[in-house]
């Protein structure tokens, strides 16, 4: 066996495919069109690059994986060895209608099927550098969605304990949460509360200064010769402001990638989507691909947008008159406001209010 293996597979381009989990690896090697190799193994970059090496020398190596919690290291690693690698998000992969069995060892073996048939799709990797500076931005909206959380659980802490009428109703700002601990002090609580009231207030003002932090980094980042002109462009956008500018330039890239604006558009999920047939064309609401957070600052700024740039204003005005959504309304002025960035971007021209079309 293993002299027809070596036999089917020298000097040949092998495809791997790899299925990746916390403690283990499996994979599955195929060549001209046959399974020549499956294993298992820890999942550890040494243990698979003297696998690579000892099983297969002489040989075209590529291999593809699905993206997940591993994020882009595992394929820098092995770019650096000489080895292509294909990163493919979960969601396209390719599998059979009447599947009805699914396991590791089965994932392995149509993530090789499919990189040897070239039936896939790729994830953008970016640099190193760029996925790290990305990453303060993230934890900015992570930090923005804890404080919402603590803030949250502190209202309901008060209407748990029936003190929700001493306080103001409807949603609350910064001031009333300074104003809440000088007021329990003053009422006659159990020492036990007001030291419970006192824990969520210091979680929340640890959260508040860990974002003015993140956000002084944003900033930094935002001046740095990488990333100056970016934001430049993007803030001569209506409704965009310096916070989100740097953050669309790091969560966004090189757009260059996407050859076509519907690609752009496509790779924010505001597109509709379709279940069409035959005769039957139906159209139903955005697809929501890519990064949720992104859509929410387009569909936050557009609403700023719509009341300092004419044409953008003329295009929720149209299609509200036509859907009589005020939702569907927006999403329509950000996936138009998202394309004008893309093309800031890509012509380094300023934003110019009131021009029908942009390019």
């Amino acid at each position: 066996m293993r002299k027809i293996q070596k036999h089917v597979v020298k000097d040949k381009e092998i495809f791997v495919g790899l299925e990746d989990s916390k403690k283990t690896w499996k994979l599955c090697v195929r060549s001209k069109g046959v399974i020549v190799h499956e294993t298992s193994m820890p999942a550890k970059y040494k243990v698979l690059r003297n696998y690579f090496r000892n099983k297969f020398p002489e040989c075209t190596i590529r291999v593809m994986y699905e993206a997940g919690f591993r994020g882009f290291g595992l394929h820098d690693q092995l770019e650096s060895d000489g080895w292509d690698c294909i990163v493919t998000p979960p969601h396209t992969v390719v599998e059979e209608k009447c599947q009805r069995k699914k396991n590791d060892r089965i994932d392995c073996r149509r993530l090789a099927k499919n990189l040897e048939n070239g039936d896939y799709k790729s994830c953008h990797v970016p640099d190193k550098e760029l996925r790290e500076d990305r990453q303060i931005s993230r934890i900015f909206g992570q930090v923005q969605r804890d404080i919402v959380r603590v803030s949250n659980r502190i209202r309901r802490t008060l209407e748990f304990h029936g003190l929700d009428d001493h306080f103001p109703s409807g949603r609350w700002i910064t001031k009333e949460y300074r104003e809440l601990m000088p007021k329990l002090e003053k009422m006659e609580l159990s020492a036990s509360l007001k030291y419970s009231f006192i824990i969520l207030m210091r979680e929340l003002d640890h959260l508040r200064r860990l974002k003015k932090d993140l956000f002084r980094e944003l900033r930094k980042l935002a001046k740095t010769d990488r990333y100056k002109e970016g934001v430049r462009l993007l803030r001569s956008a209506p409704g965009i402001g310096p916070l989100t500018a740097i953050r669309l330039v790091l969560e966004w890239g090189d757009l260059s990638r996407f050859k076509r604006k519907e690609e752009f558009a496509n790779f924010l999920g505001l597109v509709p989507s379709e279940h069409s047939s035959g005769e039957q064309d139906h159209k139903g609401h955005i697809t929501k691909q890519g990064n949720r957070a992104v859509r929410a600052w387009l569909i936050e700024c557009s609403w700023v947008s719509i009341r300092y740039d004419p044409v953008l204003l003329d295009k929720y005005q149209r299609v509200l008159k036509n859907c009589g959504s005020k939702k569907k309304a927006i999403v329509a002025v950000s996936r138009k406001l998202a394309l004008r960035l893309r093309a800031l971007l890509l012509t380094r021209d300023e934003y110019v209010k009131g021009v029908i079309e942009q390019f």
